[in-house]
């Protein structure tokens, strides 16, 4: 009875501290799946929250940019998307040229030539989508970069973790690996609904 009670508290420990963790058994055994996963984590969301209001207003001009996705919640990550993911990152860092909205303006948009940090992850979004990658994996946030500034970024959920595709470099990095405070983040089965970080 102990046991059970022991097992049951050390299995409940990673969804108390936000922890989520993949398992996987292979032809190996179980044992080697854990082995190999044991550092993936995911952003865990909390309450619902406010979306952008300017997000608000890019879904009423883009609604097909804000539909309900299908597909998986999480990306096989394997390396031909792997390149791929780093390929459309860099393409877009490239293609865009970093422009504020001007004083008091904030204007989400797509494949623009100039905009600023939510155009790039739009754009992102936008070309991950149409290259086939499922539009539940890939979820806008908004964050705070380490010098205090308002940001966001892209979130793609993976195999690997919640990797972050920033303007602000080349790198994707795991979520933990970045210099942001996380605010708020898109819901993967509902664009339209936002949650607190």
């Amino acid at each position: 009875m102990l046991r059970k009670v022991i097992l049951a508290a050390a299995s409940a420990l990673p969804l108390l501290f936000g922890v989520q963790t993949a398992e996987a058994a292979g032809p190996a055994g179980f044992a080697r799946g854990l082995q190999s996963n044991t550092g993936i984590r995911y952003i865990v969301a909390r309450q619902a929250t406010l979306a952008p209001f300017a997000f608000v207003r890019f879904c009423k001009d883009n609604p097909a940019d804000c539909a309900r996705g299908s597909g998986a919640p999480v990306v096989a990550l394997d390396a031909a998307r792997e390149g791929e993911l780093r390929r459309v990152n860099l393409s877009v860092n490239r293609a865009i040229r970093a422009a504020g909205d001007g004083t008091g303006r904030d204007l989400w948009q797509a494949d623009v030539a100039s905009g600023d940090c939510e155009d790039f992850a739009l754009t992102k979004r936008r070309k991950l989508i149409a290259l086939g990658w499922s539009p539940r994996a890939l979820r806008l946030a908004v964050v705070r970069t380490g010098a205090g500034e308002g940001h966001a970024v892209l979130v793609v959920k993976t195999s690997r973790g919640d990797l972050v595709l920033d303007n602000r470099t080349g790198a994707i990095k795991p979520w933990r690996q970045t210099d942001l405070s996380w605010v708020k983040i898109q819901s993967g089965d509902n664009p339209r609904l936002w949650h607190a970080l």
